[in-house]
């Protein structure tokens, strides 16, 4: 297929900007290799009920680089189903592996997701001249539109904005979420893509951010939180975009709580798995079972969680 032809099969498969509020699922497990089927189920109809505009699996906050290939795989055929093209579904085929990453994708493709998100292969740093490499090369084969995702505390590796620029130039990268938390770097890749690819699209993924980064020009964000409470961010990405500041003000402070409490329960580097994973478990939607090597909380942690929802209130965001 030629770079025209394969740009205009990746415009039909991708037809409209993705903007809004994208949840980057939590993968619900029994153990190691089971999933939570039923929590998969409602968990997708609490998202899609509270209005989000699409659905990531296989991220960061869906514990990926802990999942089997078949239960990857698994996931990726019942989300699909379970979603049934009523929004957007992206799925993460991150890998310290080349070929694994494009079996994932062509997964992805059969079973009609809507695009793939990429981020740098981790485990050796790459230099920024390799990165564009590794993208222009995997892109030959790629059978969806892909969104690079800029994830540096976990990989070791920024995109840099120049290299941004020159992946936005190669056919069927079409955005980009960045989970940096840096405004300034957005910016620096807006100035850089403002001509060339005005219709590149910028997700933004610490929620705490997801006001500015929407106020300052991005599309919208891959906020975690939204699996308890999609409704939440859903008002806050619209009223950012209508610049209703007092609302603003509003829906920032209940993030905010979320981010400071929810997130940050015990000295673990995965508290904010933990805790969200726990939090879905209380409101009765999954199992909180996490892949090795993280557990559960045990009973004192959650009955913190539980209080901490009491205190948001939470059967009101739901």
């Amino acid at each position: 297929m030629d770079p025209a032809d394969k740009e205009k099969f990746y415009n039909s498969t991708m037809k409209n900007r993705l903007q809004g509020i994208v949840p980057p699922l939590v993968t619900p497990l029994l153990d190691n290799d089971t999933l939570d089927t039923a929590g998969l189920e409602r968990l997708i109809e609490h998202e899609i009920d509270g209005g989000v505009q699409g659905i990531f699996i296989l991220g960061t906050t869906g514990e990926f680089a802990g999942l089997s290939y078949r239960l990857r795989n698994e996931l990726i055929e019942r989300a699909s189903r379970l979603i049934n093209r009523r929004v957007p579904l992206l799925v993460g085929i991150t890998d310290s592996a080349f070929t694994e990453s494009l079996n994932l994708a062509k997964v992805a493709a059969g079973f009609g997701a809507d695009a793939v998100v990429l981020a740098p292969p981790y485990y050796f740093a790459s230099a920024q001249p390799e990165l564009l490499e590794y993208l222009q090369r995997i892109m030959l084969q790629m059978p969806l539109p892909l969104f690079i995702y800029n994830m540096p505390v976990h990989t070791k590796v920024v995109f840099s904005p120049e290299t941004v620029r020159a992946a936005a130039s190669i056919p069927g990268i079409i955005g980009m979420k960045d989970s940096s938390a840096n405004l300034a770097y957005f910016n620096q890749v807006c100035h850089l893509l403002k001509e060339s690819r005005p219709d590149f699209t910028f997700m933004v993924g610490p929620e705490e951010l997801l006001s500015e980064f929407v106020l300052m020009g991005g599309h919208g964000g891959v906020t975690g939180g939204a699996n308890m409470f999609p409704k939440l961010y859903v008002e806050l990405y619209k009223a950012s975009v209508n610049r209703d500041f007092e609302k603003i003000a509003t829906l920032q402070h209940k993030v905010m709580q979320i981010s400071t409490t929810i997130y940050n329960v015990g000295h673990y580097g995965s508290s904010y798995l933990k805790g969200l994973k726990c939090a879905l478990s209380v409101m009765g939607i999954c199992d909180d079972f996490l892949a090795e090597p993280f557990h559960r909380f045990k009973e004192p942690e959650r009955e913190k969680i539980k209080q901490m929802l009491e205190e948001l209130n939470y059967r009101e965001l739901i």
